[in-house]
């Protein structure tokens, strides 16, 4: 039987489970385009926001840190550069940022983060990648 967002966040140390609570409720208000649930991805236990199938954002709290995985970054140098500078107390990597708690991920800018993601078609950029990496085989 698969874990409920709910039992996921209540498993956490209490002092995650409001910013991990407040950052689900952001993701799932926000972009109406995709779906939560507790999945197992790289390897580890976390809440999956998908739409149309692929995964938008993942939402996880491992040992040292918690991580926002936001795909949508990792196709966009702009929003990448943009909110790497206004986070700019958390951790980026290529797709996820990596935080210790809500100074280093204040929500207002998660909302921003998050709208400015919603808008975006995953599938379109799938497709363009694949048909641009087609073009420079042949």
């Amino acid at each position: 039987m698969k874990m409920d967002i709910k039992d996921y966040i209540s498993k956490q140390p209490l002092d995650r489970q409001n910013i991990l609570t407040s950052i689900h409720k952001t993701i799932v208000e926000t972009d109406k385009s995709v779906k939560a649930e507790v999945e197992t991805m790289m390897g580890k236990e976390m809440i999956v926001y998908k739409g149309k199938g692929l995964m938008k954002y993942g939402l996880a709290s491992v040992k040292n840190y918690m991580s926002l995985h936001v795909m949508p970054i990792y196709g966009s140098s702009t929003l990448y550069s943009k909110y790497k500078t206004l986070l700019n107390k958390a951790n980026f990597q290529k797709g996820c940022i990596n935080f210790e708690n809500e100074d280093k991920m204040p929500l207002d800018i998660v909302q921003q983060l998050i709208v400015d993601c919603s808008t975006i078609d995953l599938i379109k950029i799938k497709e363009d990648y694949l048909k641009q990496k087609i073009k420079t085989k042949h």
